[in-house]
């Protein structure tokens, strides 16, 4: 009997990159990649991207067009982008509660929003499978690049439905499926090749990248997952592909 065999006959399992996992050990799993990375999590989005996710999170904040003086939830948010630009662009009267399952993530946010003086936002530990915040108090909820390490993706998105208010919004920012021919085949070669060798450099962790260029490969298209937001009670559900598929916005309402 091989280790996945045993794993499968004594409880739930799920992936973890190309591995098969206990579902409950996943999140441990996934804590400890990002406890790894935490204080230059943000140097190798920008050496991963060309500087692109910069790009992709301003078109969030521009497809949600937030209104001044609102409250956002920003799940597995922990180094404060979302926050910050959702602040930049509501002004002072507005919230973010940040809840990451990861506490290294948000000391690296919470420090850097402290020494730019940003005090209206909240920070929390938290799994996005149970939401440390009440039913319907918030307008917006977003999660980027922080879906697809989640264990049980349908129940964390009740979860984001079940804590906005009627005609709140939900918007992910996540890696997606390449739409481009030919510029599948270089993604492909870049994400295996090139990015767990940037991460080793930068990190000195090569496993960490090694896990989540497979976490991105085992997420679901932007169909697929269009269709796992609308079960989970979202209504006027719409994709935007970014940088030719890379990555995708899907947006949901509460109605």
């Amino acid at each position: 009997m091989t280790q996945d065999d045993a794993i499968n006959s004594a409880e739930k399992v799920t992936h973890f990159g190309f591995e098969t996992v206990a579902e409950a050990d996943k999140a441990r799993r996934v804590r400890g990649v990002f406890d790894a990375v935490a204080k230059r999590y943000d140097i190798m989005n920008d050496l991963m991207s060309g500087g692109v996710h910069r790009l992709w999170k301003a078109a969030l904040i521009d497809w949600m067009n937030p209104a001044k003086g609102t409250h956002l939830l920003d799940v597995a948010g922990g180094t404060g982008d979302i926050a910050c630009r959702f602040l930049d662009r509501t002004g002072p009267d507005a919230r973010v509660t940040v809840v990451d399952i990861n506490a290294e993530m948000e000391l690296v946010g919470r420090d850097r929003a402290i020494d730019q003086g940003r005090l209206n936002i909240g920070w929390a530990v938290g799994d996005a499978e149970k939401l440390p915040v009440k039913d319907r108090s918030v307008d917006y909820v977003t999660i980027a690049f922080g879906i697809r390490n989640v264990t049980r993706i349908p129940l964390a998105l009740k979860e984001m439905r079940r804590v906005l208010k009627p005609g709140g919004r939900f918007i992910c920012l996540e890696f997606s499926k390449v739409v481009i021919p030919g510029l599948d085949q270089i993604y492909e070669e870049y994400s295996f090749k090139a990015i767990p060798r940037i991460g080793k450099l930068v990190t000195g962790n090569a496993d960490a990248y090694q896990y989540l260029v497979e976490s991105i490969r085992r997420f679901p298209d932007q169909d697929t997952f269009a269709k796992m937001i609308a079960e989970a009670g979202f209504e006027r559900v719409q994709v935007r592909n970014l940088t030719g598929g890379v990555a995708a916005l899907h947006s949901g309402w509460r109605l």
